[in-house]
C-alpha cells in the first residue's frame, strides 16, 4: 500500500511530542556516513515479531526517476553476549532570522511556522511549540539568533559510546557537552565545519559513563548566507527557519 502515512519523527506508541526521543530507533543514516556498523561489543536488541519502520527523506533536485534503497540488518541470536545499545535524540529547536538586509513574507517567524504548518501539517507546528518548551524558551517569543542550544537529562545510566550532529543545509558548527558549567565538563564532540553532504557518527576513543543527574548540552550555528549561496536553496524564497524536517 502507501507504506507508513506520517511524516516525521513520530513517537511510537503515540503518547505525547513531550516524549520525542522516546521512539526506539534501530539507527539513524545520513549521506556521507557509510555502513552503519555498531561498535565492536555491542548491539541493538530486536525482539521476536518487531515491526521495523524505514523511513527514508527524499528530494527532487535531481529529477523523480525511481530510486531503489535498502536495509541490512546483521542478526546475531539474542543469547549472544553484547552490550545493548540504544540511540538517543537530543535536539535544539533553531530559531534563525533572515540575514541582515533580506525581506520577504517568509522572513516573519509566526508566517513562516505557518507556513511549515501549511505544509506538513499543525503537529509540526505542535512540535516546533513543545520542543522550545522542553529547552526552557517561550514558544511564543524564543530567542532568535544564528545559535541555539538545549540542555537535555541524562535519565539512566549508561555509557556513551558514538555520538553525532545532524542539521541542515546552513547549518555550521555543532558541539555535545557532557555537564556544561560543572567541574566535571567535557566536550563529547565539536564539529567545527559541518557539512550536510558528509555527516557520520563518531565512535569516541574513550566512552564516558553516565548516570541520571548528568546533563548534555546540545549547541548549533547555523549560518543564514548560505540561504542565498547555496544551489539547493538560492531559488527559494528566504524564510525564517524554525525546527522542521526539509533540509531547508
Amino acid at each position: 500500500g502507501k507504506g507508513w502515512t506520517c511524516f516525521g519523527e513520530t513517537v511510537l506508541p503515540r503518547t505525547s511530542l513531550a516524549h520525542i526521543a522516546d521512539t526506539p530507533w534501530l539507527s539513524a543514516w545520513a549521506p556521507g556516513h557509510g555502513e552503519d556498523v555498531l561498535p565492536a561489543g555491542t548491539g541493538q536488541p530486536l525482539p521476536k515479531g518487531s515491526l521495523v519502520i524505514m523511513q527514508i527523506h527524499y528530494n527532487l533536485l535531481v529529477g523523480d526517476k525511481p530510486v531503489r534503497a535498502k536495509l541490512v540488518l546483521h542478526t546475531v541470536p539474542a543469547s549472544t553476549p553484547l552490550r545493548p545499545m540504544s540511540l538517543a535524540l537530543m535536539p535544539a529547536p533553531p530559531d534563525v532570522p533572515c540575514p541582515a538586509g533580506v525581506t520577504g513574507s517568509l522572513c516573519n517567524r509566526a508566517t513562516s511556522l505557518a507556513d511549515v504548518g501549511q505544509r506538513f501539517g499543525p503537529e509540526a507546528v505542535q512540535f516546533v511549540n513543545t520542543l522550545e518548551s522542553i529547552c526552557g524558551r517561550n514558544p511564543a517569543d524564543p530567542p532568535a539568533g544564528d545559535t541555539t542550544s538545549c540542555t537535555w537529562p541524562v535519565t539512566k545510566a549508561g555509557t556513551v559510546v558514538r555520538v553525532g550532529a545532524h542539521m541542515h543545509l546552513t547549518g555550521r558548527t555543532l558541539q555535545i557537552i557532557l555537564n556544561p558549567g560543572s567541574p566535571t565538563q567535557k566536550t563529547l564532540l565539536d564539529v567545527p565545519n559541518y557539512n550536510f553532504d558528509y555527516q557520520r557518527g563518531y565512535t569516541l576513543r574513550t566512552p564516558f559513563s553516565v548516570v541520571p543527574g548528568d546533563k548534555i548540552q546540545v549547541n548549533c550555528t547555523y549560518d543564514p548566507m548560505l540561504h542565498q549561496e547555496l544551489p539547493a536553496l538560492r531559488n527559494l524564497p528566504p524564510r525564517f527557519v524554525t525546527w522542521g524536517d526539509g533540509s531547508t
